[in-house]
């Protein structure tokens, strides 16, 4: 996984963060596939090793990846399945997210909510 930047006004955090995000969801990043070190991305992408750190860190509170000290850090196994609560308050932060990254990128949320519904019927599958 090759890992860029953009000058888009997206802070950077959240721009390390998604790209992660999409190359797990896509299947780029298997689970239990390493991921490169926080110190490895800040000086390839040559940003503070904090706005690294930031992005794994939120990464590791959805579950995305594991972070174990002295180990490394690895994209998690599937989750088990939420209880219902819990499942639609995940759905629904994940949903706030993709609305305010698509405000932020001058997206229309409604056209990004149709190309998900695109993507998923091209693939075929329920992920």
């Amino acid at each position: 996984m090759k890992l860029r930047l953009e000058d888009n006004g997206v802070p950077i955090y959240v721009q390390l963060r998604e790209q992660v995000l999409r190359a797990i969801g896509s299947g780029v990043l298997k689970p239990g596939e390493q991921l490169p070190t926080m110190r490895q991305v800040a000086v390839e992408l040559r940003v503070d090793l904090n706005t690294v750190r930031h992005a794994y860190d939120e990464l590791e509170q959805t579950g995305a990846i594991v972070i174990q000290r002295a180990r490394g850090t690895f994209v998690a196994e599937r989750p088990p399945p939420l209880d219902p609560v819990r499942q639609a308050r995940r759905t629904e932060g994940v949903a706030q997210q993709a609305i305010a990254l698509a405000v932020a990128g001058g997206i229309d949320p409604l056209e990004m909510a149709h190309q998900v519904l695109q993507i998923m019927k091209r693939e075929g599958t329920r992920k």
